[in-house]
């Protein structure tokens, strides 16, 4: 059994490495918002969702994350909605360079400077977490979204350290519920490709800034993230009572939970 690892300062990155770093993510920052603003509004939507994906696949690439992928396969082609873990807001661009994607994110991240401003450009759905009204007006545009394109949302409602999951918050899952749409739990890990154990360098949590967890991910570059598909919920089954939206948020979060446990 695997355990998990906290961020040594052994085999730190070379101070010159990261000031190189620093250098790329800044540069491919900036082409991607000239992209997203001289390009992007010209693109169809297959072209749109190849652009961000490319622009993911090289930011992970900066970061010398290696993106492993399991049971892709499961998703298929159809609007989906996958059911995430949350761990750090690299986490989108994890699932991005995997599966371009609209994503739901809390409203804070509308107000980071610069990758605010492109979640924004990209279709992020913004949701304040304590406000019902709020979060029936998100339901809504997901189900908009739905119609022809697949959502990801973290129902933790914020980021752990990535060694358990917190209570998945029901409110979301309703528009699966309405639409019958496939709902797929999706187990997220960063791994450490030294020790093959729990990596915590990525982890965006407390008061911690961006600026910081950025560096942090610098600093200990020798990084998996790992992406693991899991089956649907099985709306077969529910034909005699149907499934609420509690119900489904347990399945997503006990399948999630037993997957992270096994890495442990």
């Amino acid at each position: 059994m695997k355990k998990s690892s906290q961020n040594h300062k052994i085999n730190e990155t070379p101070i010159i490495l990261r000031i190189w770093v620093w250098t790329q993510i800044w540069v491919h920052v900036m082409c991607g918002v000239c992209t997203l603003s001289l390009v992007f509004p010209f693109l169809d939507r297959r072209n749109k969702h190849r652009a961000i994906q490319k622009w993911s696949k090289h930011l992970l690439r900066i970061f010398n994350i290696e993106l492993i992928v399991q049971d892709g396969a499961l998703l298929g082609n159809i609007p989906h909605l996958i059911a995430a873990n949350h761990i750090s807001w690299l986490d989108i661009h994890v699932i991005n360079a995997f599966k371009p994607i609209c994503f739901v994110a809390k409203s804070e991240v509308e107000g980071w400077p610069i990758f605010g401003w492109m979640a924004k450009q990209l279709g992020t759905l913004f949701i304040k977490r304590d406000s019902a009204r709020d979060v029936r007006q998100v339901v809504n545009q997901m189900a908009e979204v739905l119609k022809a394109d697949s959502v990801c949302i973290f129902p933790e409602g914020t980021s752990t350290a990535g060694e358990s999951v917190l209570p998945f918050k029901p409110n979301l899952f309703e528009t699966a519920i309405l639409a019958q749409t496939p709902v797929f739990p999706l187990a997220l890990q960063y791994l450490s490709k030294t020790t093959g154990n729990r990596s915590e360098s990525p982890a965006f949590i407390g008061e911690m800034g961006l600026l910081e967890s950025m560096s942090n991910i610098i600093k200990n570059r020798a990084l998996e993230a790992k992406i693991t598909i899991l089956p649907a919920f099985p709306w077969s089954q529910q034909t005699i009572i149907p499934a609420d939206r509690k119900q489904v948020a347990s399945y997503c979060e006990n399948f999630i939970a037993k997957t992270l446990e096994q890495q442990m």
